[in-house]
């Protein structure tokens, strides 16, 4: 940063040492932000708000209130209004920090630093990089949608027959399918997996654990001390084969189909199952029977679920009526002719670093 600023920081506050560490793109990013202050609530031209500035309260203050200087920063005010404003955009649990009147001096001092940070950025001539100007963009594209999204209802609003007829006709999605947890002792051989197989299908859940680290190929060299011995081995869930919601990458179809072949919880598989070049030894160590969601068990999903659809309509409705105002032409030969550079592959991470044998 420039002489300047750094000086009206203060010598040896935290600030001073934040201000001199800040990279010329920390300070662009900086000025993004609070040019996106500014420019939504008018700090650098305080009597000159928009023109239901007076009907709206902003922190329960009047709109002569509002308008009232409560710091300059060389020819730019901050106002009453722009300092509620800040207030009033933190989250609730945030805005508490600010009870007393030492930290709201606090807050005032950082809209202060923000806004010397911003003045130091355009007197370098940030303000017309490529990058700030796409994160400007950026921020009032999230500005735009969020004015296309007021007026929604929040999802308790929903009327109860919408949220009842979406039930009725997506029906399938609330058919929960059966799932089975399933663990595996991970062989060699099969030679090796049948001698073990009748000791495997005498244990208890510790006992297996125990064969698990002692057997298995893929346990881990240093099993760790939070996971609890009979979680030994294990694979994670699975639906049926037929299934293809319930697919897991670390369970093997063969495993998978095993799996679904045992009905109560510690059964053992009464056969060594051949797949992905090791024969494995499977356990099954939790099961969920098929389950059709009732309407009030899926109200929330529904509700959230419809207005995240109202939203897409409202943007979709907001982009058709921009391209009608602003005629969008794609030049198609040139965007063929951008190449993007592979990313080089990473070396495979050593065999101890994954635990692998």
């Amino acid at each position: 940063m420039g002489e300047r600023s750094s000086r009206s920081f203060g010598a040896g506050s935290g600030r001073t040492r934040r201000a001199r560490v800040f990279a010329p793109g920390a300070v662009a990013l900086v000025l993004v932000c609070w040019s996106a202050i500014s420019c939504h609530h008018g700090t650098s031209q305080p009597s000159k708000r928009g023109p239901d500035a007076g009907a709206q309260s902003v922190g329960g203050l009047s709109a002569d209130q509002a308008a009232q200087v409560v710091a300059r920063v060389g020819d730019r005010a901050i106002t009453l209004g722009d300092y509620a404003a800040t207030l009033e955009r933190m989250d609730q649990f945030d805005r508490l920090r600010y009870q007393s009147s030492e930290r709201r001096k606090e807050l005032l001092q950082e809209i202060i630093d923000a806004e010397l940070l911003a003045e130091e950025a355009r007197t370098m001539r940030l303000d017309e990089l490529p990058e700030t100007q796409q994160a400007i963009r950026q921020i009032l594209r999230d500005a735009l949608l969020e004015e296309a999204r007021k007026g929604l209802p929040a999802p308790a609003d929903i009327p109860q027959q919408e949220v009842r007829a979406y039930y009725e006709a997506h029906g399938e999605d609330f058919r929960e399918p059966a799932r089975r947890r399933v663990a595996h002792i991970a062989l060699a051989n099969k030679e090796t997996a049948t001698g073990l197989l009748p000791i495997a299908q005498k244990t208890n859940a510790a006992q297996w654990g125990e064969l698990v680290r002692k057997h298995s190929l893929d346990a881990p060299k240093k099993p760790s001390p939070t996971q609890p011995i009979e979680m030994a081995g294990d694979l994670g869930i699975v639906g049926p084969p037929s299934d293809p919601r319930g697919d897991n990458p670390r369970v093997p179809a063969e495993v998978r189909a095993a799996a679904f072949e045992l009905d109560a919880i510690n059964d053992v598989y009464p056969r060594a199952v051949q797949a992905a070049g090791r024969w494995h030894i499977v356990r099954l160590t939790g099961k969920t029977d098929p389950h059709d969601r009732t309407l009030s068990e899926a109200d929330r999903t529904i509700r959230v679920s419809l207005l995240q659809a109202k939203i897409a309509e409202r943007e979709r409705a907001l982009e058709a009526e921009l391209r009608k105002q602003f005629p969008v032409v794609i030049d198609e030969q040139a965007l063929a002719s951008v190449r993007v550079a592979p990313i080089a592959s990473a070396p495979p991470p050593a065999a101890s670093a994954i635990g692998g044998p």
